[in-house]
């Protein structure tokens, strides 16, 4: 009798994967054709590559798309940290290597929040490695925090302490969590609860969950003082950049976003009606930005 049909995984078809880095499980999506420009995705607080879960599908017929989870997020491995200092660099030491595993020797990068950290540590120490640049709601000016950073800017990051923690304990609860989907939003109907239920049953609730983002909340302190060096990274190189930025969001004011012009002049800038998580109400939009961009950069012989 002859199968009517085989799965393979080619198209929009996502593979769910984990390849080992220095010991640690990590997870990652990947799609498209190996052949096809690399695209990276890396994600945001307190998410992980399902951040992404429409948006793979959506350019993987134009690029070879991949998206880790970082140690102690979504599906990865959670190291103990009593051993594994959870930093930023230790996240971007991990996903450099991650890259190299897989292959991803030069690629495009979109980062968001989180992934912006991790990527801009990346990309200094490495420029070559850079095709072109997506950024969406992630912070390199001092002009871009909002107000909900006080307790971490103002106490943790000054001194570390169980009273400096337990102010800002409010920030791993799931109903701040599913504030931070749907802040900004104009229609918050287009937001899946799978988003923030899983960010809070996946990345908080594990094991050493609570500790693990207190450790990388403390670490967010190393940031600011690399701002000059991510802006000088932009001014030098000028990587073709497209920018998208919900201007709703809860942590990322809208300033922040446009102080990217002030270095990139040429970058592509759209403002969307949205929150932190704009791939959640504006994935059509954002996809189809994408593509039309990376045509044009091709048709022109900038890629």
């Amino acid at each position: 009798m002859k199968l009517a049909y085989t799965p393979t995984i080619t198209g929009r078809a996502v593979a769910y994967k984990t390849i080992d880095v220095d010991g640690v499980d990590i997870a990652y999506r990947e799609a498209g054709k190996t052949t096809s420009p690399k695209l990276v995705l890396l994600h945001g607080w307190p998410a992980s590559s399902h951040q992404f879960r429409e948006l793979i599908p959506a350019l993987a017929e134009r690029f070879h798309v991949i998206a880790p989870d970082y140690p102690g997020f979504g599906h990865s491995g959670t190291p103990d940290p009593e051993t594994f200092e959870y930093t930023f660099d230790n996240l971007a030491a991990i996903v450099e290597k991650f890259l190299a595993k897989t292959g991803f020797d030069r690629f495009g990068l979109y980062i968001q929040d989180y992934g912006g950290p991790v990527g801009f540590r990346i990309v200094t120490k490495n420029p070559h490695v850079l095709d072109w640049l997506i950024i969406q709601n992630t912070n390199a000016y001092e002009v871009g925090f909002s107000e909900a950073w006080g307790g971490l800017r103002n106490a943790l990051w000054l001194e570390r302490s169980e009273k400096t923690e337990k102010a800002v304990e409010s920030l791993l609860e799931r109903e701040t969590i599913k504030a931070v989907y749907v802040t900004g939003s104009a229609v918050p109907e287009l937001l899946s609860p799978d988003s923030w239920s899983s960010d809070y049953l996946l990345t908080l609730q594990r094991k050493n969950g609570r500790r693990i983002q207190m450790d990388l909340f403390y670490d967010y302190r190393t940031n600011p003082a690399l701002y000059p060096a991510w802006q000088n990274f932009l001014k030098e190189h000028q990587p073709k950049t497209i920018i998208f930025w919900g201007q709703g969001d809860i942590f990322f004011t809208p300033e922040g976003g446009e102080s990217y012009l002030k270095d990139l002049p040429n970058a592509q800038m759209h403002r969307l009606t949205a929150g932190h998580f704009a791939t959640e109400d504006c994935l059509d939009y954002i996809a189809d930005a994408i593509l039309r961009f990376h045509e044009r950069m091709a048709s022109k012989g900038d890629y």
